[in-house]
């Protein structure tokens, strides 16, 4: 295991003992997404987006929050619309943390893979997952 390897499993492991019982996972549809820029003198750019997923699972809603800031570049999101299949990786909101923050009730984006278009916010080293289908037995022949 060289240098480079030890540094990024030492991060990983900070990161999770931080955030580990925070992560989540949701995977369903878009209701709606929502994608705001602002800049301020040109200078300082803010992507914020609000997505409404529907979970396959439950019968409510999530809705999660992403943002992102950039000096002089425009930040870049990811194409979306309403009724793609995707998997949001988030962190629930810290429940020990009373601040009275717009957004403190959403989950807050990590990554998002989009099931649809096979695409991801943050590029990984691994295969996005193959969507699960059904398939019918023919039971005439058993």
């Amino acid at each position: 295991m060289g240098f480079k390897d030890k540094l990024s499993q030492s991060y990983t492991n900070a990161y999770l003992n931080r955030y580990g019982d925070r992560l989540t996972q949701i995977q369903g549809r878009v209701l709606s997404v929502k994608v705001e820029e602002k800049s301020f003198l040109g200078i300082i750019r803010t992507l914020t987006a609000l997505i409404v997923v529907k979970p396959v699972s439950s019968s409510g809603v999530s809705t999660c929050y992403y943002k992102k800031k950039k000096w002089f570049k425009k930040p870049t999101f990811m194409n979306l619309s309403q009724g793609h299949s995707v998997i949001v990786q988030g962190l629930k909101p810290d429940k020990k943390k009373k601040k009275k923050k717009k957004y403190q009730e959403y989950l807050s984006v990590v990554n998002i893979v989009n099931m649809t278009n096979r695409s991801e916010l943050v590029p990984s080293n691994g295969e996005i997952p193959k969507k699960l289908q059904k398939t019918k037995v023919d039971r005439r022949y058993k």
